[in-house]
């Protein structure tokens, strides 16, 4: 009997201990392995709210604010803790339909339960001040304040940028953001993100049952505080950015103003544009769609990536190549008897009788440069045309043509020279001639530039020689200096003495040459007229230009499309944006007029 109660005994004391180990792994699991409870338990307790920073203030050169940040609040919800409530009352508060407000629901469950996930974005201070009185009501719910960007001006929508909520992409590769949050799309709210965006922050609250708060956690002892984004200066002068796209209304193209000896953008400009406004709030995505709908690509910055034919302007270029390479000097002169002639084959020209050096850029001679570009090509000291070819191709690298200039802001495409396996492919190697190619020698055939490349050019000239790579940034808060390769001064191949000559030949062009209308009384600019060959329509407008002759402060290159001569467009626009610049008032009314009343948009319909 004795045995048989001890037996019991240990069989009992076994399902305790049994029972005991049990409970202990089980509680092991839960607290230790199984953080669920935990996370559970802790929000029940706290709210872990991020603390979004302002975005840093945009100002043009003279400290006038483009950008700056307005107050707006999103309805986030936790669905771990939301209860029954009056779906149609606070779709009323909100002015939402039901739909949108479960699709945001369903959403937030998808992605954590015990997260807060963001229902509906960007609610106004009107609508939030009902909704903050009736918040009680719908447990679960709570609101998040936000910055929204705000524009004072429509002005410099490509060169600003806008923001938009980051996608997953973006999330996985940068351990930063979270979904919800905001990131620079384009122009300086792209390229300088990271000094912009400044750092987020989390409050620690504690919460009632019913999810309300009610207080911080340890007094905030643990909180992080957001830090507020870098106030940016940038290069730009609004009023000329802001006259030079009152001039360029209705018309499609573009307008790049440098100041030479820094490389700084003054204005930069492409039309059409559009309000910067519109890609902020809750009309945004319907307002992007609406922009990229539009046949007129308001949306494409032109100045950047648009590539034309850079037309007559190319001249400069293959004048100061021809001199360096001694195949001309200033007293070279050819003969034009209304054009190139080699056997049938022709490159017409206005021209005739003999031109000289200073007349052939003040008349913009094709003969004379289809010349120079022929012996160019024909050295017998390089042997073989393509390799004089790839010579020429130097020179025109060190004027940062065929190649990006690498400038901040991130849409800048390449401008195009081919190489000289590119014409090896087509007619094999070795066996073209310069005959072939011969309308790269008034800016036409394969050639393609952008705004940008015209305008860097025209600058380096302007410099008599070297440019400084353009940037938008003037200055960063808390930084000392900006990048140093946007400081720097990069010469180009040609001698600094061969540049007086074709300075003095734009010269010739605005006072008795192709571009009279250019002329400014007291100020002496040098320019380039161009007409770009366009096989889609009328040509395009084009004329490039700086002043003053000495010690330049601005370089301008302005592209009308379908403008027809250089001279009917581009050349007065340029030299409108010069003189605001330079006097900061107009002297020619009747001019300015013309061109802001000019709407070349319906004449290409019609």
């Amino acid at each position: 009997m004795k045995n048989k109660f001890e037996s019991r005994q240990y069989v009992i004391g076994g399902i305790i201990i049994f029972i005991a180990i049990a409970f202990i792994i089980q509680l092991f699991l839960l607290q230790v392995v199984d953080t669920a409870y935990k996370v559970s338990a802790d929000n029940n307790v706290f709210r872990y709210v991020t603390e979004y920073p302002g975005r840093g203030l945009i100002m043009d050169r003279n400290g006038k604010l483009l950008v700056y940040n307005e107050v707006a609040y999103d309805l986030e919800v936790v669905p771990n803790f939301m209860r029954s409530f009056d779906t149609l009352e606070l779709c009323s508060i909100l002015d939402i339909s039901k739909e949108k407000l479960v699709e945001g629901v369903q959403k937030a469950k998808q992605y954590s339960a015990y997260k807060p996930s963001v229902v509906v974005k960007q609610i106004s201070s009107k609508k939030y001040a009902i909704l903050q009185e009736t918040l009680y009501k719908f447990p679960g719910f709570a609101v998040r304040t936000r910055t929204l960007r705000k524009y004072p001006e429509p002005i410099a929508a490509h060169v600003l940028g806008y923001v938009g909520e980051v996608n997953d992409k973006i999330i996985k590769s940068d351990k930063y953001y979270k979904s919800g949050d905001y990131i620079g799309i384009s122009g300086i709210e792209r390229s300088y993100e990271k000094e912009v965006r400044g750092r987020k922050g989390v409050k620690i609250y504690l919460v009632d049952v019913h999810n309300s708060i009610k207080g911080s956690y340890k007094d905030g002892t643990f909180d992080t505080a957001s830090i507020v984004g870098a106030n940016i200066t940038t290069t730009l002068d609004a009023e000329l950015q802001s006259y030079g796209e009152k001039l360029m209304q209705n018309k499609i193209g573009s307008i790049v103003a440098l100041e030479p000896s820094t490389g700084e953008i003054l204005a930069l400009i492409t039309s059409p544009s559009y309000n910067s406004n519109l890609l902020v709030g809750q009309e945004r995505t319907k307002n992007y769609m609406m922009l990229q709908d539009d046949k007129l690509k308001p949306l494409f910055n032109r100045a950047l990536m648009a590539r034309y034919p850079p037309g007559s302007t190319f001249k400069l270029v293959n004048a100061l190549v021809g001199l360096q390479e001694g195949i001309i000097t200033t007293n070279s002169a050819f003969s034009c008897n209304g054009g190139y002639h080699v056997g049938s084959f022709t490159v017409g020209c206005h021209h005739g009788g003999s031109i000289d050096f200073l007349h052939s850029i003040q008349g913009s001679c094709n003969s004379y440069y289809c010349n120079v570009f022929q012996r160019i090509l024909d050295d017998k000291k390089y042997g073989k045309v393509s390799v004089a070819y790839n010579n020429w191709r130097r020179h025109l690298a060190s004027f940062g043509i065929g190649r990006k200039l690498e400038i901040d802001l991130s849409s800048e495409l390449s401008s195009f020279v081919p190489t000289s396996e590119y014409y090896d492919k087509i007619y094999g190697k070795d066996k073209w001639k310069s005959l072939w190619i011969i309308s790269m020698a008034i800016g036409q055939g394969e050639l393609g530039v952008t705004p940008i490349h015209m305008a860097n050019l025209t600058a380096t000239i302007a410099n008599r020689g070297y440019y400084v790579i353009p940037h938008i940034i003037k200055s960063i808060e808390g930084k000392k200096s900006i990048d140093p390769k946007y400081l720097e001064k990069h010469y180009t191949t040609i001698d600094r003495k061969y540049f007086d000559p074709v300075v003095d030949g734009m010269e010739l062009v605005i006072t008795s040459g192709t571009a009279t209308r250019a002329r400014l009384p007291g100020v002496a600019i040098c320019g380039k007229t161009g007409t770009a060959e366009n096989p889609h329509g009328t040509d395009h407008s084009i004329f490039v230009a700086f002043a003053p002759k000495n010690n330049p402060k601005i370089a301008i290159a302005v592209y009308i499309e379908n403008g027809g001569f250089g001279s009917t467009w581009a050349a007065p626009i340029a030299s409108l944006m010069i003189e605001k610049y330079l006097n900061d008032t107009i002297s020619r009314p009747l001019m300015e007029e013309g061109m802001v009343n000019a709407n070349l948009i319906n004449e290409k319909k019609q």
